[in-house]
């Protein structure tokens, strides 16, 4: 798309650093490719992921680096539908080592942050379908073809006899891995002490070779007493950047943040009456599952697979299938260490540029941190199905369902946390963090470009608030001003007009959309390059591992 080409213009003009570690670059420097790589590397904040471990029990403390084990061949399947080989045969053709660690942080020779663009010679900018797909392959061929199976989320695109396109299970596919995972998840269960916990790893096994994992959520629904937790799946579909269809095998390990989780716990049982004040008809309720929610805090402790790759997400929204959610709800992770890291190195910095001086004050962690629960919170009263067609959201919205879910998630958390500013839960100065916290986070997240549906989602927001007059610009600070009663009232509007998107699977109102705002507007671009300017990092990476881990006294 053209917008998506123009943002990419910007980034190249200098915005954000992407040229090429071993291709010309537009402007001829003296720059040596391991200088080149060097500053995209220095684009992320390495931060280390540890946590208070001694609420753990031993056989919690026994399983964690059982679970670390099973998460690294997660990573090894994540490079296969990445980059398609494995990790070794791209990094055997690098000498330099700082391109080797850009390639490891990219899972492939694409830079994520630069619009998947190649920082290798001898590779095209990445496929949209990733390795999920022939690279050859386009919508009029995928839609014409007749096999009940292209749209699930566990199956690859292959080429068979006559190039004919055929049918592969990732259970197949990945099948040496996944016996390995089994294998792991097996010697888990055996230790677990907590029954809840072990009945919920035997059966994450048995699914990943069905390819359905109905049966392991709501096992993992029925999980109340752990302190130690696992997510290892395939999850997101934002890799499928072509029909936004497969999901990429992700895993998290967490230890839950009992302290924070208790803050929480004051609105669990606030969602059902602010689920009500949503802008949207009965009918659009009707479609949401949301009710029984619970929000709980981790420290993450090993990230691998697509969760590792690009920008690290802070927060997570499970179940995902519908059918399930209806039965058990769903539950809010957030996961503290990270949201903290993010805050203290990027947010903090960017909202000291950017936020007059007058509002500067109002940006907290607090705010932020209750923005990412009432996000998860939101992502789980999402629209499932459109109203009229009853079909899946996704399904319509095809590739374009991520960024507008994304959009949607964003404007229902600013939505709710006003609603509890309404009911008299929240302050107006607790409202006016949220609000002008939230502002500031665009901006973090627009230099995530077209890395992901957050990036795309930020600059739409921003975008839709400027015509909103949400938002001023003081001329002689060059800071932004937000307005609160405006900003209200946009959030109200724009809540129930990508909601009313979900409900009606409008695709061609959700492109026009995406044609139009997702790209950076210049009076943004100034701001990125002034943010730039200070190198504040656009993200950031991990050191992880049992070696960063005391998991027992010396």
């Amino acid at each position: 798309m053209e917008s998506l080409k123009h943002l990419l213009s910007l980034f190249t003009a200098g915005l954000i650093i992407i040229s090429s570690c071993g291709s010309p670059t537009e402007e001829k420097d003296e720059k040596t490719d391991a200088d080149k790589c060097k500053e995209k590397i220095a684009q992320y904040e390495f931060v280390t992921l540890k946590a208070n471990l001694e609420h753990l029990s031993e056989s919690e403390l026994d399983m964690l680096p059982i679970f670390i084990k099973a998460a690294n061949l997660i990573d090894e399947i994540f490079w296969l539908q990445s980059y398609g080989e494995p990790k070794e045969t791209l990094l055997s053709k690098i000498e330099d080592p700082y391109m080797r660690e850009y390639a490891v942080l990219n899972y492939g020779p694409w830079g994520r942050l630069e619009g998947h663009t190649a920082f290798m010679e001898g590779y095209d900018d990445k496929p949209r379908g990733a390795a999920f797909y022939p690279h050859d392959m386009n919508r009029v061929e995928f839609d014409t073809w007749r096999d009940t199976l292209k749209n699930s989320p566990y199956t690859l695109i292959r080429r068979g006899e006559m190039d004919a396109p055929v049918v592969k299970h990732y259970a197949r596919a990945y099948r040496e891995q996944l016996e390995k995972i089994s294998t792991y998840l097996h010697e888990a269960a055996s230790i677990a002490e907590y029954s809840a916990f072990a009945d919920y790893l035997r059966k994450l096994a048995a699914d990943h070779f069905i390819g359905d994992f109905t049966v392991s959520e709501k096992a993992w629904m029925q999980m109340k007493n752990n302190n130690l937790d696992l997510v290892l799946r395939p999850l997101d579909t934002g890799e499928d950047r072509l029909f936004g269809l497969k999901k990429s095998y992700t895993a998290f390990v967490l230890a839950k943040d009992v302290e924070w989780t208790e803050r929480l716990s004051r609105y669990n049982a606030m969602v059902p009456d602010l689920q009500r004040a949503l802008p949207v008809p009965q009918e659009f309720r009707e479609q949401m599952f949301g009710q029984e929610s619970e929000i709980i805090a981790y420290n993450a402790l090993y990230y691998a697979g697509q969760s590792n790759a690009g920008p690290k997400i802070i927060a997570l929204h499970l179940p995902q299938y519908p059918a399930v959610q209806k039965i058990t709800g769903t539950r809010s992770m957030q996961l503290k260490n990270v949201t903290e890291a993010k805050f203290i190195n990027i947010l903090k910095p960017i909202g000291k540029l950017v936020i007059h001086e007058t509002q500067n004050e109002h940006i907290s962690f607090d705010a932020f941190f209750q923005l990412v629960a009432f996000h998860e919170i939101a992502a789980g009263l999402n629209i499932a199905r459109t109203i009229d067609e009853n079909i899946p959201v996704r399904e319509a919205l095809r590739e374009h369902h991520s960024v507008i879910e994304a959009t949607a998630t964003d404007l229902m958390a600013l939505h709710l946390i006003t609603e509890l500013n309404n009911k008299g839960h929240i302050t107006d100065e607790e409202l006016a963090e949220a609000y002008i916290t939230s502002f500031a986070s665009i901006l973090r997240s627009v230099r995530f470009g077209t890395a992901g549906a957050h990036g795309i989602a930020a600059m739409i927001r921003f975008n839709f608030f400027e015509r909103e007059n949400a938002f001023s610009r003081c001329n002689e600070t060059n800071t932004f001003i937000v307005d609160i009663d405006k900003m209200k009232a946009a959030i109200e509007k724009g809540v129930e007009k990508f909601l009313t998107i979900q409900a009606k699977g409008n695709i061609e109102k959700a492109e026009e959309i995406i044609e139009r705002d997702a790209q950076i507007p210049e009076i943004l671009a100034i701001d990125i390059e002034k943010i730039n300017a200070k190198n504040i990092p656009v993200d950031v990476a991990f050191h992880q591992g049992m070696e960063y881990l005391k998991v027992k006294d010396e």
